[in-house]
């Protein structure tokens, strides 16, 4: 099995000392991104500077496609499938203790039901995280799956309807740039993946708009 899954994505050898100080730098990350995400919350939006409020900053980081993205550039930049999935997984742990831990001990309230669904997406990241590892790469599996995680990101940055198709979100569209950017080197590679992706894009939105009128 080991052989099959280095066909598709070899390890990338390091030493011990550096992955673990890559490991702490990334808990540390998840932490203070964490707090910076519930300060934000607890700020009004009239206080950020106009260009800010104007994106939406203040409500970035309440939304799934950042962390999205911060999870895929740290499985996929990650030395092996194994440390990606400890990676990702202490980046969420460290985002999701502090931003808790703040809005208990802060804003003095326990939103049960949010953290649950946290722990649970938490508890889900280190599988998450080993398979984006594989998508970083030239093999067919990894096109496949970094041409899910364009769809994923494109449907964070795009509304799409019966008649219409508009940008959602202006820093999300940023984000599906960086992603393009993350996962392919070549322009023939961006080119058939961005097709790939775009394509299940369409094929999804309106299955996503039926469920919705449900």
């Amino acid at each position: 099995m080991k052989e099959l899954l280095d066909t598709i994505r070899n390890p990338t050898p390091s030493s011990l000392s550096k992955q673990v100080l890559y490991t702490i730098l990334i808990l540390i990350a998840g932490v203070v991104l964490g707090i910076i995400s519930k300060i934000l919350d607890e700020t009004a939006s009239n206080l950020l500077p106009h260009f800010l409020e104007m994106l939406d900053f203040r409500n970035f980081f309440s939304r799934i496609g950042f962390w999205m993205f911060s999870g895929m550039c740290i499985a996929v930049y990650s030395k092996t499938p194994r440390s990606a999935a400890l990676n990702v997984l202490l980046f969420f742990v460290g985002m999701v203790s502090s931003y808790y831990i703040y809005t208990v001990q802060m804003a003095g309230f326990f939103p049960k039901s949010y953290i649950m669904i946290w722990v649970i997406i938490t508890i889900l990241t280190p599988l998450m995280g080993a398979v984006c590892w594989y998508a970083k790469g030239i093999h067919p599996v990894s096109i496949c799956l970094s041409a899910v995680l364009l769809l994923m990101m494109t449907k964070q940055a795009f509304s799409f309807g019966l008649w219409y198709f508009d940008v959602r979100y202006t820093l999300e569209l940023l984000l599906l740039v960086l992603t393009i950017a993350v996962l392919y080197k070549t322009p023939k590679q961006i080119l058939a993946v961005t097709g790939v992706g775009i394509s299940l894009f369409f094929i999804t939105s309106p299955l996503s708009l039926f469920w919705g009128l449900l």
